[in-house]
């Protein structure tokens, strides 16, 4: 079965009376050239565990299914079984576990299916309206991931990939630096999926830190303070950084000089380093607004 054939795509929906859901975001690949591209890089194949998120009609899951030990897929549209019973009867190494990404035990969830194997990657095509929350659960969590490539709005993955230090950098983007390595593979045009979105997709790859690399007491804090530098972006970060901190503008500012920063620095031009050294020059000892924030 050509799952990228829009005329198999059809009568199979129809067969099924599968209908669209917007609510869901749901956008089915038809273009064939797209999942090879997003599969393990050669050499691993069979030997990788992979964790999916939203199987659709099934076409990335089958083309990971080719390649890897077992692919474990999070779908939470139940009216797609039938569909996937029939798209993935030929694939013996695929489990569909019905349910919300966002809600589920994934710490439990990768016990039980990965048997704690540290060798997982996550591949998936997400829907443009979730991408960001599950991107950050997945790297909060610290699964044991080696690796997440994952298809989002071609101007999500610019934001996502952006370095910290320039003009696209927002919160989400030193928060995934933070835990992984960014990169954006290719771009994917809306042309490529049933129905076609409104905006052009692209597929990125992030490479999961296997160790904290960065001495922080309190992750927490940190991306608190992050975040409030960027709910301002384009003002100074004297006023937000004073605010989120509760310590008045002249701490901060000695914080600032203390890091080699200039007090009138905003949030776009700080680098993931500058972040962390200003993090500890603001709260270093200071444990009673730690835990007021």
């Amino acid at each position: 079965m050509n799952l990228t054939s829009i005329n198999t795509i059809k009568d199979l929906l129809t067969r099924h009376g599968f209908s669209f859901s917007k609510s869901l975001g749901q956008n089915f690949l038809i273009n064939p050239s797209v999942c090879p591209k997003m599969l393990p890089p050669a050499g691993g194949e069979h030997h990788v565990f992979a964790f999916e998120i939203g199987a659709g009609i099934g076409v990335l899951t089958k083309e990971l299914a080719k390649v890897c030990k077992k692919v474990v897929c999070v779908e939470i549209d139940e009216t797609l079984k039938p569909i996937l019973d029939e798209t993935l009867a030929d694939c013996p190494n695929v489990e569909i576990v019905w349910g919300d990404i966002m809600k589920l035990d994934l710490k439990q969830l990768f016990i039980e299916k990965f048997n704690q194997n540290n060798e997982v990657i996550c591949c998936a095509n997400l829907p443009y309206y979730i991408t960001s929350p599950v991107i950050m659960r997945l790297l909060e969590e610290r699964l044991p991931l080696a690796s997440i490539t994952v298809m989002v709005q071609k101007e999500a993955a610019v934001r996502l990939c952006a370095p910290p230090g320039t003009r696209d950098c927002g919160a989400v983007s030193v928060a995934v630096r933070y835990y992984s390595e960014p990169k954006k593979l290719f771009d994917v045009s809306r042309g490529s999926f049933i129905p076609s979105p409104n905006v052009d997709s692209a597929v990125i790859r992030l490479d999961v830190r296997s160790e904290k690399r960065h001495d922080i007491a309190d992750e927490a804090v940190f991306f608190r303070l992050v975040r409030a530098a960027f709910s301002q972006r384009r003002k100074q970060l004297v006023n937000p950084v004073s605010a989120a901190s509760k310590q008045p503008k002249e701490a901060v500012k000695a914080a600032l000089a203390a890091c080699g920063l200039k007090i009138t620095a905003r949030a776009e031009e700080l680098t993931l380093e500058e972040f962390i050294n200003l993090y500890n020059a603001v709260f270093a000892g200071n444990t009673f607004i730690r835990s007021e924030m």
